[in-house]
């Protein structure tokens, strides 16, 4: 902090220091070897930019006279930023439900975070972390803005979840984590499968009704009402299609 300077000699010169209240300075006077008073600044508590970017203060300078002189002068004192803020994800878990088939590159999600910091030290990039080979294979982060799409064939009769670990870097090496749930959703993209396991032929024509003339295995791999099958017989013909428990 600068010195104060007055004219006058003796007890009429510079006797003491005043800072204006505060929460984070304090003032310490010290004496030179020639006599003069002059006023250190000193941190007392730590600051916070986040919370308060610019501190402005009033230093007085008093004399000893009668009567007691004063001069002024203004601190204004500027906190840079520190790296003492890592990113936060908008969701610990973020969760998406995709339809098989989905054409390639596109978006699947948006994952943010967001930084406390300023300059560099607020710059975001995003990574992969933690997830398998395959599932990279078919998904692509951004680094940049953290958009998910997609890079590959998506088969719910392959794989019907994907969890993505995404991680969030700031430009000064802070880092925070968090997770992508995809659940595939089922196309009716499978057509039944039907094979024979029994044939009785010929039949004898006097064979009773009810008589078993053949085992029918159907199969679709779809799930849900996409995989529910009904057999019926072309045409009018004297069999009939009956079902199973197995």
């Amino acid at each position: 902090v600068g010195v104060a300077q007055d004219p006058d000699s003796g007890i009429n010169s510079v006797k003491s220091y005043q800072l204006s209240k505060n929460a984070h300075f304090t003032l310490a006077v010290k004496e030179s070897p020639d006599g003069n008073k002059y006023p250190e600044l000193v941190l007392d508590k730590p600051m916070d930019r986040e919370k308060q970017s610019s501190h402005i203060l009033i230093l007085t300078a008093v004399d000893g006279g009668d009567p007691v002189r004063s001069g002024t002068a203004q601190i204004r004192i500027n906190v840079t930023d520190a790296n003492d803020n890592p990113p936060v994800f908008t969701e610990e878990i973020y969760k998406v439900s995709l339809r098989e088939n989905l054409p390639k590159d596109s978006l699947v999600l948006q994952v943010r975070a967001a930084d406390k910091d300023e300059g560099s030290n607020a710059q975001i990039t995003y990574f992969l972390s933690n997830t398998q080979d395959h599932t990279r294979t078919l998904f692509y982060l951004n680094p940049e803005n953290g958009r998910i799409t997609n890079k590959g064939d998506i088969d719910f009769e392959e794989t019907n979840t994907f969890m993505l670990g995404v991680e969030a870097r700031d430009g000064g090496g802070q880092i925070a984590h968090s997770k992508v749930q995809i659940e595939i959703i089922d196309e009716n993209d499978n057509s039944p499968e039907v094979t024979f396991t029994s044939v009785s032929s010929p039949i004898p024509e006097d064979s009773l009704p009810g008589t078993v003339i053949a085992l029918i295995k159907v199969r679709d791999q779809d799930t849900g009402e996409n995989g529910e099958v009904k057999c019926h017989i072309e045409h009018n013909l004297p069999f009939k299609i009956t079902s199973t428990s197995n």
